[in-house]
């Protein structure tokens, strides 16, 4: 329980009906999670108005109202708090009700289209092996120290976030790396919080259906690294083309990376093996647990954010060869013939192509490469041809399938998957609607050496059709069709 007075501290008020001096009890912005003495926060979001669930808030309990609207009827004994835009004052309130959290721990935001899981979960690991105390906050798992708390979205909403850091400095945390969605910057859930550092990792192709163009896109992510105070770090990519972009009018401090140009932070690689990399990074060489190019982006933003964060260089590099890739990131699954499975979450065109691509570039040339891909529905539909395209025009094989279909109707969104394909593309590609027999197929198609990709899921352990979500695991799927092909 807060007094009202406190939790609108840096608020701005447009228009204050009835006392603040009062308690609250809880913050809500779900009407039905309202218990007497809640501040209910009227937000605008994409498919629901909290302004329409304002009396029935009142009716759970609320005895505070903070909008961005006023409503026609104002009722008595409720106070009314008018703003400009209440998904950022409700970032305000929230952090504020749990007294600041991130202004007690280092926390790190890890944002890009691509990588965001790796390095917020390779920094968690890194962390942990040189014995801090530290908390992660990713799409496949939230952790407080050693508890694990399951993951709904890349990034919570503003109130459970708060919550979240509120208990990992109860838990005696010292650090967090967290991912941030281009969604969750849009939508304010991260207002109010302060940042140690950010970091950018790329920008491609991908949710387009939310932010409608890509400069939109581009902005959402810039959003984090304007709000950085002079204190933090901003670190970004600077083989991107829009790395440089994120630190106009960046008052952090700026620091790049990069594998092809010159930066703060360099690194090269002499070996990239489906086992590993040997990379040479700022002078010293260190072999990795993770395969592929992309994740020496991935491995060097890591070391760079460490380096930033005051850790010793020798003492980093060292730690940094324990790492293990996240679950569904490039995971390896071998069957007793000698097929070689990769599962990986790659569900943008580019994402795709940087596993393609290193795939390509570790196999000895006899081998064959089938590749499984599906495309979500209700997402944006622009990249599914992209898709397709790639994954015809790098595999010798292809098999187009479903991902996770949502409402749409699977078939329609192979078909738009299927524009994409030249008229070469047909003799190296099937449709096979149903997962479960793609995969099987993929596998009886492969013979010793040849490489099976199964793109798109990653570490999602179900498939959602029509609102409901089916127990779905790609890693086990592959795995029993290997068991089955060698009885």
């Amino acid at each position: 329980m807060k007094r009202l007075q406190d939790i609108l501290y840096r608020v701005e008020l447009s228009k204050v009906i009835g006392s603040i001096d009062l308690s609250v009890t809880s913050i809500c912005f779900d009407s039905r999670k309202v218990n007497k003495g809640s501040m209910f926060v009227a937000v605008k979001g994409t498919q629901v108005d909290g302004h329409e669930f304002i009396n029935k808030a009142i009716k759970q309990g609320a005895a505070t109202i903070l909008v961005q609207e006023l409503p026609s009827e104002i009722k008595e004994h409720i106070t009314y708090l008018k703003v400009k835009d209440s998904s950022m004052a409700l970032g305000l309130v929230a952090a504020n009700f749990y007294d600041n959290p991130s202004e007690k721990l280092k926390l790190v935001a890890v944002t890009g289209t691509n990588g965001k899981t790796t390095v917020a979960n390779l920094l968690h690991q890194l962390y942990l092996s040189m014995g801090k105390s530290v908390g992660l906050l990713s799409t496949i798992v939230n952790k407080i120290g050693d508890k694990e708390i399951v993951s709904t979205h890349t990034t919570p909403d503003a109130i459970a976030l708060n919550s979240l850091l509120s208990e990992m400095v109860l838990a005696g945390c010292e650090y967090c790396f967290m991912e941030a969605s281009s969604h969750a910057i849009h939508q304010n859930r991260t207002g109010g919080l302060q940042f140690t550092g950010a970091l950018f990792t790329n920008i491609s192709h991908d949710h387009l259906d939310y932010h409608k163009t890509f400069d939109d896109y581009i902005l959402a992510k810039k959003t984090l690294f304007d709000g950085l105070s002079s204190d933090a770090f901003a670190l970004v990519n600077k083989d991107d083309k829009h790395g440089l972009t994120m630190l106009h009018h960046c008052k952090a401090e700026q620091q790049t990376f990069a594998v092809k140009s010159m930066a703060d932070f360099k690194c090269r690689v002499l070996e990239n093996q489906f086992e590993g990399l040997l990379l040479n990074i700022d002078g010293q060489e260190v072999w990795t647990k993770l395969a592929g190019q992309f994740n020496a982006y991935n491995l060097l933003a890591t070391y760079a954010t460490a380096i930033l964060l005051g850790e010793d260089k020798l003492q980093t590099l060292t730690a940094l060869s324990t790492l293990g890739a996240a679950d569904g990131r490039f995971q390896l699954v071998r069957s007793e013939g000698g097929v070689v499975g990769i599962v990986d979450y790659a569900h943008t065109p580019d994402a795709l192509k940087n596993v393609l691509q290193t795939i390509q570039d570790v196999k000895n040339g006899n081998e064959q490469l089938i590749t499984i891909v599906g495309c979500g529905g209700d997402r944006d539909k622009t990249k599914r041809p992209l898709m397709a395209k790639m994954a015809c025009e790098l595999s010798n094989k292809v098999i187009l399938t479903s991902d996770n279909p949502r409402t749409e109707n699977p078939t329609s969104i192979l078909g738009e998957m299927q524009s994409g394909l030249e008229p070469h593309h047909y003799k190296k590609s099937l449709t096979i609607s149903e997962r479960r027999e793609a995969i099987k197929t993929a596998c009886t198609l492969a013979v010793h050496g040849d490489i099976i990709l199964v793109a798109g899921k990653g570490h999602e352990k179900y498939q959602e059709i029509n609102g409901i979500k089916h127990p779905f695991d790609d890693v086990e799927e592959l795995k029993n069709a290997f068991k089955l092909l060698s009885k």
